[in-house]
């Protein structure tokens, strides 16, 4: 394992400010049974602790984590949560026979990031219960391992989080696989508010129907908006009329295709990338990171796009979207929900009552969006450029991070 570029202080007390060009700390990792090649990037440390999960895809970069460390540290600061950001990620195929071995090897690795400093959770390509299981594995518990372990009271503490990952929500979910795309669906609903259009009245294509994206597609579909087109590793579902989602939904794998031969009938099969050009109100982005590139902004037609999956639009891509009057609402602060509603609930400021996360989050993300909203239609600033001020200027810490 290789240290590449570390921060120039050797205390991880220390706060680095949110806004450093250079990460704290970089980690490169080699399996020596596979080859593949594993990174952990800490962007910045807040009382000691950063957080930020843990991807495996074939193609995974040091840059990419890098990007999706800065990301979290932008999440974290945003959300006025006392931590900084971090991010893991391994360069392997999730769907190979090893990949679990392989996670679990890079997790060993990492342990003493993870045992004090790091916590972690799913992502691309791992879920959470898969993480849960290698940490369990590894006589850590559960991966907000470095949390919990702060606790005054760390067994109950753990049944606290089990809980409210655990909890069951309609539609047959758990809270924990369903509250980040929750907060995306809200973004979605809080710009159609923000244009004074009912969701009926609204309409949508989302790129990956992942945890993330799946969820978000649920929850715009209870909440009345027509979602004409979705996308997966197969290509694209279209029907003008709007796509049974749930329907669709129950037809997922565990990697989150849906499978063609029960497809219901009415939907036409298109190419992947049609997804991009779909005519729709709202674009989402839910899949793999550097979706949206210069080479295909100019065909994205929605009126916003809002990111639910990390990093999905290169810079060079949204500067092209915004020249054309297209916003982005960006990643930090659209598929925030998640980590900022695990952290309430490791701070205790939720619990297992589901319809507690649900109002919180929902209030929390429309008064964001409405505010970046607001300034991208009254004074041209992007709703990044918004966020990136609220990153800069975080809730100041009065102590130490308390963990009840």
């Amino acid at each position: 394992m290789t240290m590449l570029n570390p921060g120039t202080s050797a205390d991880p007390a220390v706060t680095p400010a949110n806004h450093r060009c250079e990460p704290y700390l970089r980690l490169h990792w080699t399996d020596s049974h596979t080859d593949a090649v594993g990174y952990l990037v800490v962007h910045n440390l807040r009382g000691g602790l950063a957080t930020g999960g843990t991807r495996m895809r074939a193609g995974c970069t040091l840059r990419e984590v890098e990007d999706l460390a800065r990301g979290m540290a932008n999440k974290t600061a945003t959300f006025d949560l006392p931590i900084g950001g971090a991010k893991g990620g391994i360069d392997f195929d999730p769907k190979d026979p090893r990949a679990v071995e392989v996670l679990e090897r890079f997790c060993e690795a990492m342990r003493p990031w993870l045992d004090t400093h790091w916590v972690t959770a799913e992502d691309l390509g791992v879920p959470q219960h898969l993480i849960d299981q290698v940490f369990e594995k590894l006589d850590l518990d559960q991966s907000y391992h470095a949390a919990i372990r702060r606790s005054a009271d760390p067994a109950a503490t753990l049944a606290r989080v089990r809980g409210g990952l655990n909890a069951a929500v309609d539609g047959g979910f758990l809270l924990g696989d369903v509250i980040g795309g929750f907060g995306v669906a809200h973004a979605c609903l809080a710009a159609a508010v923000q244009w004074g259009q009912a969701p009926a009245d609204t309409t949508a294509a989302i790129q990956g129907v992942g945890t993330m994206g799946g969820a978000a597609a649920y929850y715009l579909s209870e909440a009345g908006m027509k979602i004409t087109a979705v996308a997966d590793a197969a290509g694209t579902l279209y029907c003008p009329a709007g796509l049974d989602i749930p329907a669709l939904l129950e037809l997922r794998d565990g990697y989150g295709e849906i499978d063609r031969s029960r497809l219901p009938a009415g939907i036409e099969q298109m190419p992947r990338g049609d997804i991009v050009s779909a005519d729709v109100d709202i674009f989402v982005p839910a899949a793999i990171s550097y979706a949206i590139t210069p080479d295909n902004s100019f065909d994205i037609r929605a009126r916003v796009v809002v990111e639910a999956a990390n990093a999905a639009t290169t810079p060079e891509a949204e500067a092209m979207l915004a020249a054309r009057g297209i916003p982005v609402l960006p990643d930090f602060v659209a598929n925030a929900g998640a980590v900022a509603w695990a952290w309430w609930l490791l701070l205790g400021e939720v619990d297992d009552v589901p319809g507690t996360s649900f109002d919180r989050l929902r209030t929390t993300m429309h008064n964001k969006v409405a505010q970046m909203l607001s300034a991208w239609t009254d004074e041209g600033i992007t709703p990044r450029e918004i966020g990136h001020r609220w990153a800069d200027d975080p809730a100041p810490l009065t102590g130490p991070v308390v963990i009840p």
